[in-house]
């Protein structure tokens, strides 16, 4: 996986105007971290279309990168825009635990 930036097309009603800015922490290719950019690209997706941009960072490639975010652990989510920072931690599989960590609204309620 190389650091990458990837941008909803769609727009959304969420967040008028608003980006979100996502970093997405991993260390290579493990299960782990592909499930973890995969379930945050479905996310995205589903809730953010065309107000989102996902930056991929891989800590086997930059190490250094993991001090400016204080990354302890990965596969790492950090929330960058909308202020404040959230970060949550794991392959965000668990869907309802990411938008509460997020302090996101579903489009469709």
């Amino acid at each position: 996986m190389k650091n990458i930036t990837e941008t909803g097309q769609q727009t959304s009603e969420i967040q008028k105007g608003d980006t979100w800015e996502l970093r997405l922490y991993v260390a290579g290719q493990t299960p782990k971290s592909m499930t973890a950019f995969a379930n945050l690209k479905k996310l995205c997706e589903e809730h953010l279309a065309g107000k989102y941009r996902i930056e991929v960072i891989d800590l086997l490639k930059n190490p250094q990168l993991a001090r400016g975010d204080q990354i302890l652990a990965i596969p790492t989510l950090v929330r960058n825009l909308p202020m404040p920072l959230k970060k949550i931690i794991g392959d965000l599989s668990n869907t309802e635990r990411v938008l509460v960590g997020l302090d996101l609204r579903p489009l469709k309620e």
